[in-house]
Formats: structure tokens, sequence, C-alpha cells
């Protein structure tokens, strides 16, 4: 596709500008393994213990469950709300119009029936 003389130019130029960033992107590699081998990253080792697999499997036979403080909250899947009748905060707007409009028309279905 692209085959004029600008985009020829302009490939040219990009390939030149990898090759120079590409030498200082390397020697800056090279600084921060130096400096992480030298600094060991002790602070990091004494925030957090490692566990293995089989020690997260035993602690999950015990019966020890994730602590959630958010309490779950419920939504009728037939009207999508909740038990004080608001519709979830994930739900566009336009899925709100669209859920209202199918219940109004149900609404007066169900009243001409009678």
């Amino acid at each position: 596709m692209a085959k004029s003389i600008r985009s020829k130019r302009r490939r040219k130029m990009r390939a030149v500008k990898r090759e120079q960033f590409g030498k200082k992107e390397l020697e800056r590699l090279k600084g921060v393994v130096e400096r992480a081998k030298a600094a060991e990253d002790v602070e990091m080792k004494e925030m957090f213990t490692e566990k293995t697999a089989a020690q997260l499997k035993e602690q999950n036979k015990d019966g020890e469950k994730m602590d959630t403080s958010k309490a779950s909250r419920n939504y009728n899947p037939k009207t999508l709300k909740n038990e004080h009748g608001n519709f979830p905060v994930w739900m566009s707007q336009r899925k709100v119009k669209k859920v209202k409009k199918m219940q109004k028309k149900k609404a007066k279905a169900k009243a001409k029936k009678k």
C-alpha cells in the first residue's frame, strides 16, 4: 500500500531513530540491572512472606475464606434492580432506558388484559 516517496522516507528515518534510541535504552537497562543487584531489594523481602502452592491448598482445606468486608448486592435478574429499586452502577444509561421501556410495555399489556 504505502509506497510513496514520503512514506519510504518516514520508514527510513524511523529505522534510524530505532537504532539510536535502542543504544540509549540498552544503556539505561544495564544501569537499572546494576542498581537492582546492588540494592538486593531488602525492603521488599521484609514486606511479605512467600507461600508454596501446597501451603495455599492446605490453608483452603482448613476452611479459611478470604475476608470480604463489602456485603454482596443482590439484583433481581428479571427487573435488574436491587432491593431499594435502583439499577446497578455498572449498567449503562442506554441499557436502563431499554429495560424501563420494556417494563412499561409489559405493564401496558397486562393492564389491557384486565
